[in-house]
């Protein structure tokens, strides 16, 4: 079955940086195109960025272009995000996401323009805090 294990998070100060990992398996990793979504008890689920199965096209949320820099291995069915200048806005537990067919609709997904995406994983916490 999809497993999507995300990890690198951690307590980092205003400005500094972070890379997080996701080891994903149980599905055609290199043909299916992946997203990173963060989500707070307060403001929800946020989009955050997104890759191509071939890596060729990346997009971004306007909160973290220019700082975040998403990556993967597909001979490793790795996925990365690269976090640098990181703000307390960025405090959240991030996801991996794999993009999804939106029928049927369940509580893991999250769709936005870009697609829907299912947060399966456990998650990885970024705390930015001075």
């Amino acid at each position: 079955q999809v497993q999507l294990v995300e990890s690198g998070g951690g307590l980092v100060q205003p400005g500094g940086s972070l890379t997080l990992s996701c080891a994903a398996s149980g599905f055609s990793f290199s043909a299916t195109t992946m997203s990173w979504v963060r989500q707070t008890p307060g403001a929800g689920r946020e989009w955050v960025s997104i890759i191509a199965g071939n890596g060729g096209n990346t997009n971004y949320a306007d909160s973290v272009k220019g700082r975040f820099t998403v990556s993967r291995d597909n001979a490793k069915s790795m996925l990365y995000l690269q976090m640098n200048s990181l703000q307390p806005k960025d405090t959240a537990v991030y996801y991996c996401a794999p993009l999804v067919s939106p029928r049927p609709p369940t509580p893991e997904k999250h769709c936005t323009p870009h697609g829907c995406f299912a947060m399966r994983g456990q998650g990885t916490q970024v705390t930015v805090s001075s």
